[in-house]
């Protein structure tokens, strides 16, 4: 009795739902004007889609630095779950026209077409290559550019049309958290690889023989450690701190200044940095290999912060790059001494300060061609979008 007035109270809930709906599925143009509870659902849809995204994610780099490739490996379903809603959304933004302008709609069909095309071509890489023995590989850089293009038109379409507020805030953090999670998932390869070698050296590797025999014989190489180290830090050490100092930080820098809530940079990275930390026991408590996670993003977030405290756009810039630079190889170096990081070439600092520099100045000089929100939310009509 229970159990089918159980079925029968899921499918009344069902059924209110597709009447609730209904009336929104009708045709119409990339702007149109949207109900607050319809935008609602399609953002907080958005959210459930990322987070069943990253979960996977999470595991899924675990899950290959202990077992040989599975295309129906659990990390991937739950990964596909969140796919299928995206999709989802895509098509109701695309056919309706609802809670997107016209650029966060191409965006989201554009990194959603990317990443479902690339999803065949790194499983055909897969079947003629074996493992990737890098996360940097054409196919897997493919999925992140589908990801990012796909998180920023979500990012534009609620920074655009979300009413005024500390939720819109809130949200809009938790979207560059998912930003940042995507921008820095290849980075983990050499996270889990230091990890990685760290255990073959005490003797009791994370990965199975299996794996270990399957990339050697990939390799040609006998398994020993220098086919190891190959297996678990194949990119070059100037990669991973160049990767946190330029790309990671322009992610906060845009976060602070679209936010625009001071320390808004040392929140979202304290919550990536926080999930990494909860994650790992979790992992390794299902006999799953762990990761370095990467503490000193919380210096250089801090120090983005820091930097939004001057005025003068260009000294922001230089001043912030120099500032964060410090921060990023200045924390990995304590990092390194007191708990575990990657491999990172010091050398690199100077490159990665100019980089950045100029990427930042790139970004302050469109902000002020380009100004965003002029008006407050509120009164900026749904129809009329402008441009952030």
């Amino acid at each position: 009795m229970k159990q089918g007035a159980g079925n029968a109270g899921i499918k009344a809930k069902a059924a209110q739902a597709v009447q609730w709906a209904l009336p929104y599925w009708t045709r119409g143009e990339a702007g149109r004007e949207t109900p607050p509870d319809l935008f609602r659902v399609l953002y907080f849809g958005w959210i459930g889609a990322f987070v069943l995204k990253v979960l996977g994610a999470s595991w899924d780099v675990s899950w290959h630095f202990k077992w040989l490739r599975d295309d129906l490996a659990p990390p991937h379903l739950l990964n596909s779950a969140g796919t299928a809603i995206v999709v989802a959304l895509v098509i109701v933004h695309s056919y309706t026209g609802y809670g997107v302008d016209r650029i966060a709609q191409r965006l989201i069909q554009w990194g959603t077409g990317m990443f479902l095309i690339a999803v065949p071509i790194d499983l055909i890489n897969h079947r003629v290559n074996g493992v990737d023995i890098t996360s940097w590989s054409p196919s897997h850089m493919l999925l992140y550019i589908g990801t990012a293009f796909m998180i920023a038109g979500v990012i534009r379409g609620w920074y655009l049309y979300a009413p005024e507020g500390r939720r819109r805030s809130i949200v809009l953090g938790a979207l560059f958290v998912f930003f940042l999670e995507n921008t820095l998932f290849p980075s983990e390869h050499q996270e889990y690889g230091v990890l990685e070698l760290a255990s073959w050296d005490r003797g009791q590797p994370y990965a199975e023989p299996s794996l270990i025999q399957f990339a050697a014989n990939q390799m040609k190489r006998p398994v020993d450690r220098g086919m190891v180290e190959q297996f678990s830090l194949p990119v070059p050490s100037w990669v991973y701190p160049m990767w946190f100092g330029i790309a990671a930080v322009l992610v906060l820098v845009l976060a602070r200044a679209l936010v625009g809530r001071r320390w808004t940079a040392t929140a979202v990275a304290g919550v990536y940095v926080g999930y990494r930390a909860v994650i790992w026991p979790l992992l390794v408590a299902a006999d799953f290999p762990p990761s370095a996670v990467p503490f000193f993003l919380l210096a250089a977030a801090v120090c983005v912060d820091v930097a939004f405290m001057i005025r003068i756009p260009a000294a922001r810039a230089a001043l912030g790059a120099v500032l964060v630079t410090g921060g990023v190889y200045g924390g990995l170096a304590l990092q390194d001494r007191l708990l575990e990081a990657p491999p990172f070439l010091v050398a690199s600092a100077p490159v990665t300060a100019v980089v950045l520099g100029a990427a930042w100045y790139g970004m302050e000089w469109y902000r002020r061609r380009h100004s965003g929100r002029p008006e407050t939310a509120a009164s900026v009509p749904v129809s009329a979008p402008v441009t952030p």
